[in-house]
């Protein structure tokens, strides 16, 4: 399995969740009309179509660079406090990777530690509150001591945690954000910004696994 990425496959592998977000739209909307106005959806499938507008377009000197346009994209786009956060998660994110030209286990580490902690002192959400926190805290946790796997083991842990990070939100009533006011009413459905995140890492982890050694 791939150990690491280029510079250039980084880019590739973000286009790949580009692609896959885009595609989702429907699943998104599904997810926010349940708990929400159903916008978010729209606003990813917005996000991330401008997302590949930047990557056919640019050139990147480094991940830190790939990863800040990549943000800065979201939040000019998505609209709202989602594309806010998502696009604080790979600008921040990818604070720590000045300078690198290869995505591997540890920088996929720094990538989600860096941003988590961006995204909560923005949004001030801890776990349990029902958000996307939910699900990138345990892709965190799941990396710690797995620093030497290479970067396919590594996205097939972090991934499978988020994922489980994002059905657990089904057992939250919301506590911060706009869906705070529905308390018990939002018991059984996903939180769609969990939903998100966790599609996300799933995406880089599909690319990732369909590569050559």
């Amino acid at each position: 399995m791939k150990a690491s990425l280029t510079l250039r496959e980084t880019e590739a592998m973000l286009r790949k969740v580009a692609q896959g977000m885009i595609a989702s739209q429907d699943l998104l909307t599904e997810a926010d009309r349940a708990v929400g106005d159903g916008d978010h959806g729209v606003g990813m499938g917005r996000g991330f179509e401008a997302v590949l507008a930047v990557l056919d377009s640019r050139e990147f000197a480094d991940l830190k660079d790939l990863f800040f346009k990549t943000g800065t994209a979201l939040i000019t786009s998505v609209g709202g406090a989602s594309g806010v956060i998502f696009g604080t998660w790979f600008s921040m994110g990818g604070m720590g990777l000045a300078g690198r030209q290869v995505f591997d286990s540890q920088a996929l580490s720094l990538f989600l530690q860096d941003g988590l902690k961006a995204i909560q002192a923005r949004g001030k959400a801890k776990a349990g509150d029902k958000t996307m926190v939910d699900a990138l805290l345990p892709a965190c946790t799941a990396l710690e001591g797995h620093a030497e796997e290479g970067l396919a083991e590594a996205l097939r842990l972090a991934a499978q945690a988020a994922k489980a990070g994002a059905e657990s939100t089904k057992e939250m009533t919301s506590r911060i954000g706009k869906t705070r006011s529905l308390g018990p009413r939002a018991l059984g459905y996903i939180d769609p910004g969990a939903l998100s995140a966790s599609l996300i890492l799933e995406f880089m982890q599909w690319y990732v696994e369909s590569l050559p050694k």
